[in-house]
């Protein structure tokens, strides 16, 4: 278990190509799994407008941009609701806040900031060229939940990436000591990043040394938060191709968007370790806390994907768009031909 795939050495371009300060390039798993499960996710959504009769040339078009400014909105997501993560401090630059702030090779994606940007694509491209919105939409909950799956997994490979909080349940786990060598994640200091109670400069540097490491009460045991999100994805999935048996367009995706907003509010922020915009309860020894600024969020936007269901569900079953109407068969024509009485 490690961040990382691989990593060329610091000084592997200076003594390749002569150049200094390029070295260090890594490619993260957090990253690599939610790619793989977008890539699958449009796979599949491909082979469902294939079978549906729509445009499969404009879904591609449609999933390439929606996913460029999903990322760009996940991230806009991610730095609205934890501000305290990329204050601008006297020892940064513009270009290093800026760098802060755009670095997503570390985790820190708001899956409901990527909904709302790419949805807004899909918008623009239904409007420009007079398609059913919901008939592709539906199409993209596949990925979305595998990208949850992949991110969550990667979360955990990134060490207290959106770590939980401190439990006295059975179920709270202890991540091993910084200088073991079971894990080598937690060799480095930014992976502790998030655990409670470690020394955190004002300029957001993390400093771990025996005195802010104090033995279990620092490391765990915690609720493991990014695994209750894979479960999360693994639920919504299944549920998903449940769900595309209906032939209402939009059915997917408000189903989608409510249950996961649900779960992600009431099972995985409930017990994770962000702060309180709105203090109304906490319990520091079961590790659950209310109201964060995702839970806040998703309480109106619960609202709204019921009463959007409802509508729908009122609404008569359709056909696909784009489906041709079945052919007459040529045997059946000419026998009901032959039975017609010729014409006076």
């Amino acid at each position: 278990m490690h961040p990382e795939i691989f990593k060329l050495p610091d000084d592997f371009l200076k003594g390749v190509f002569l150049l200094s300060g390029l070295g260090g390039f890594s490619i993260a798993w957090y990253g690599v799994l939610i790619t793989m499960g977008v890539m699958i996710g449009a796979v599949l959504a491909t082979r469902i407008a294939e079978r549906r009769g729509l445009n499969t040339n404009l879904l591609s078009d449609m999933v390439f941009w929606s996913v460029v400014w999903g990322v760009i909105g996940a991230r806009l997501g991610y730095v609205l609701t934890s501000p305290s993560n990329f204050r601008f401090t006297s020892q940064d630059t513009i270009f290093s806040w800026l760098g802060k702030i755009g670095n997503i090779r570390e985790g820190g994606l708001s899956i409901h900031g990527g909904v709302i940007l790419g949805v807004i694509v899909l918008l623009y491209y239904a409007r420009r060229y007079r398609i059913n919105f919901y008939q592709y939409v539906d199409l993209y909950a596949p990925g979305l939940a595998l990208g949850i799956i992949g991110g969550r997994l990667g979360n955990f490979f990134n060490g207290a990436d959106t770590i939980g909080r401190l439990t006295t349940l059975p179920i709270g786990w202890t991540f091993p000591d910084i200088s073991s060598d079971i894990l080598g994640i937690f060799q480095a200091d930014r992976n502790w990043a998030g655990m409670p109670g470690l020394c955190k400069l004002p300029s957001g540097e993390v400093i771990v040394t025996p005195i802010c490491q104090v033995a279990e009460t620092i490391r765990g045991p915690v609720h493991l938060t990014q695994v209750y999100g894979i479960f999360i994805g693994v639920i919504l999935l299944i549920a998903i191709f449940y769900w595309l048996r209906s032939r209402r367009p939009g059915w997917v995706f408000w189903n989608t968007l409510l249950w996961y907003s649900v779960m992600r509010a009431g099972v995985e922020e409930t017990f994770r370790l962000n702060p309180l915009s709105w203090k109304v309860y906490e319990n520091t020894d079961i590790g659950i806390g209310f109201f964060t600024t995702t839970q806040l969020f998703s309480i109106p936007l619960i609202i709204i994907c019921i009463v959007m269901l409802q509508r729908i569900k009122n609404q008569p079953e359709q056909p696909w768009e784009g489906v041709p109407e079945p052919k007459p068969d040529p045997k059946n024509l000419i026998s009901s031909t032959a039975a017609e009485p010729p014409a006076i």
